[in-house]
């Protein structure tokens, strides 16, 4: 017997089963491709809530529109929604000779009824300071001309005389030799906000001041300057009084049409003498025809009052109701806030 080794018959692997296709019935196979071929047109056709025969430029078009009308309504409401900002000049307080503590140092202030009057309107008032651009101490580059850039109008308070040097002229007494610091601050805020196109109230001391401003001069005194003068001075202060009356055509006559003449405080030992360039007479006083109101005619609003329109409330019902001057005042701010 041989030695040699006989291999093993192996057996070829059986295939593993295959699952049953079923045969697919011939009345399926239409119905298939019309499904997948609605499919198809469903995906390439536009929404049915489309304009028959819309286009893709028309809809670009009325998206566009639709946008921008959106912002400029947004735009429209923050525009008339935004609260003004209204600056006002600071009174000043020079230091007191020999003085110690708080009066040996410059201070600025408001009147606190000035600013509750104008924040009446729901408006926002900010305390205009004086600045030094080449201060030793803390020197800045911010000028009143930014204060006249960002706010959207001007105040100019009551207070000390204006010094007739502002006006080329020497003081007849020394007690009225007024706050010449106070003018070249005032001055450079006037023109900053006329220069920008925004408006200014001036309020005593303001009203003469924009007299000034454009070339005019002052009585330094009206008891001693204008003979047959009433008082419009006294101990009564805010309580003292006096009758105005408006030009006819002025802008104060059409404000007040049903006043012929109206009463108002009266607090002043100085008041306008030549008028400035371009200023036109608001309001006189009764019987002595001394100026008591007046306006720059080259401007949308800058207007000068001799009396308080700010004390007026809280004396009664028979002084001039001076809230149509604040909002005539308020308008302008909002028309030439840019």
């Amino acid at each position: 017997m041989s030695d040699e080794k006989i291999p093993p018959v192996v057996s070829p692997p059986t295939p593993a089963p295959q699952a049953a296709v079923p045969p697919v019935r011939p009345d399926r196979v239409g119905r298939a491709s019309d499904a997948d071929e609605r499919d198809r047109r469903s995906r390439e056709a536009p929404p049915r809530y489309l304009k028959d025969n819309d286009t893709p430029f028309a809809l670009a078009w009325r998206v566009l529109t639709s946008r921008y009308r959106s912002m400029r309504d947004k735009a429209g409401r923050d525009f008339m929604r935004r609260t003004l900002r209204i600056g006002i000049s600071a009174r000043i307080f020079h230091p007191e000779p020999g003085a110690t503590g708080l009066r040996s140092k410059n201070l600025q202030y408001l009147e606190e009824s000035i600013a509750q009057w104008v924040m009446s309107r729901d408006v926002l008032v900010f305390m205009i300071p004086t600045v030094n651009t080449s201060g030793l101490l803390h020197p800045s580059n911010i000028t009143l001309r930014h204060y006249a850039r960002h706010l959207d109008g001007l105040v100019l308070q009551g207070g000390a005389d204006v010094s007739p040097q502002t006006y080329s002229e020497a003081a007849t007494r020394p007690e009225w030799s007024g706050d010449r610091a106070r003018d070249l601050y005032e001055l450079e805020l006037l023109h900053e906000f006329v220069d920008a196109g925004k408006p200014v109230l001036g309020i005593c001391r303001g009203c003469q001041l924009i007299n000034v401003g454009f070339g005019g001069t002052l009585y330094q005194d009206i008891a001693s300057d204008v003979e047959g003068a009433s008082s419009h001075v006294n101990d009564l202060y805010d309580r003292h009084r006096h009758t105005i009356v408006f030009p006819k055509g002025s802008t104060l006559a059409g404000m007040f049409p049903k006043a012929g003449e109206a009463l108002v405080n009266s607090i002043h030992h100085q008041s306008v003498k030549d008028l400035g360039r371009d200023i036109t007479v608001e309001a006189y006083s009764h019987g002595d025809n001394i100026v008591e109101a007046i306006r720059y005619q080259r401007a949308r609003f800058v207007m000068g009052l001799q009396w308080h329109p700010e004390f007026h409330s809280a004396g009664g019902v028979e002084l001039l109701d001076c809230t149509p001057i604040l909002d005539n005042f308020l308008r302008a701010a909002r028309e030439t806030r840019f």
